[in-house]
């Protein structure tokens, strides 16, 4: 068997995750309470308590994810669970699956990505960029229309056959959404966000960022990390700062990251975070690749008894 850690994104969030899970180990709070000292500010009261708005701004978000799925991983090992041979993120989570990979160490993971959700909010005004998944319509359908029309508008995930993600200037999305619409998309749905996130008006935040991603002590990977923008395995630490920059500007490739994987033999997978967003994902990617949701302590549990080490 082999077998593949998939680290969530922004939207997997809600206060009180791992609760469940926190009282079995002190890896748990200890990871939370880490990122706390790092970024300066008590982002484990935030997770613990509230308020969701709080938790919600991207600069929250992010840290508080990162924190929750590396401190995940750990109670999975501590626990007796099976070690990964392949690791993917998706969005944001690349940089939780670069920390398990020891390409990045904890703390200074906590504060780039804390300063990563700072420059995205940063580069585009509120209510000035838009995000909207497209259901229904081949991927080269979407991108056709958002060439077609007026203003910055570009797929920005590939999330799984049949849905996509497209974001840019608000008037733009609109304008696209009604182009796939009448191309034949089933449903069209704007999403709840404030960051119009891989796409080109990220370019601000993608130039500031390089200079903190030179400055960022990064190594070569311990476990073979498939990177958003390349759908390709990489343990290098050159490819993978250069990569982590082009992130914020260029379409995630989801489903082809997850394809990569499968064609490597990885037939087994795990969610290492809170929520079940990207197993869902995955029985549209295939459903013959097993996935593990452990979020929770039902599924970890099942997880662990189905996948020891």
């Amino acid at each position: 068997m082999k077998l593949g850690f998939l680290f969530p994104g922004q939207g997997a969030q809600r206060v009180g995750m791992l609760d469940d899970l926190g009282d079995r180990s002190a890896v748990v709070g200890r990871r939370f309470e880490e990122a706390s000292e790092a970024l300066g500010f008590d982002l484990a009261k935030m997770v613990r308590q509230g308020p969701q708005e709080a938790l919600n701004s991207t600069e929250n978000t992010q840290p508080a994810l990162l924190a929750a799925s590396v401190a995940l991983y750990d109670l999975w090992r501590e626990s007796g669970g099976a070690a990964p041979t392949w690791l993917a993120g998706h969005s944001l989570g690349e940089y939780s699956a670069l920390t398990v990979a020891g390409v990045l160490e904890f703390a200074a993971a906590a504060r780039l990505v804390h300063e990563r959700g700072k420059l995205m909010q940063q580069a585009v005004p509120a209510g000035e960029g838009r995000m909207a998944a497209i259901i229904g319509l081949e991927d080269a359908a979407i991108a056709e229309c958002c060439a077609a029309v007026a203003g910055v508008v570009a797929p920005a995930n590939y999330n799984s056959p049949g849905q996509v993600v497209i974001a840019g200037e608000t008037s733009a999305v609109a304008a696209a959404i009604a182009a796939c619409t009448e191309a034949g998309a089933r449903r069209a749905v704007p999403l709840d966000v404030s960051v119009p996130s891989h796409c080109p008006l990220m370019q601000p935040a993608a130039e500031r960022l390089g200079a903190l991603l030179d400055a960022a002590t990064l190594k070569d990977a311990d476990i073979p990390v498939v990177q958003n923008v390349s759908a390709e395995a990489t343990r290098e630490a050159s490819v993978i700062r250069a990569n982590l920059l082009r992130q914020l500007v260029a379409p995630v490739r989801w489903a082809q990251s997850v394809s990569s994987m499968a064609s490597a033999g990885v037939d087994t997978f795990v969610e290492c975070g809170p929520g079940n967003v990207l197993a869902g994902l995955m029985r549209r990617i295939d459903r013959q690749l097993a996935v593990h949701g452990i979020g929770a302590a039902d599924g970890f549990d099942a997880a662990l008894a189905a996948l020891p080490a």
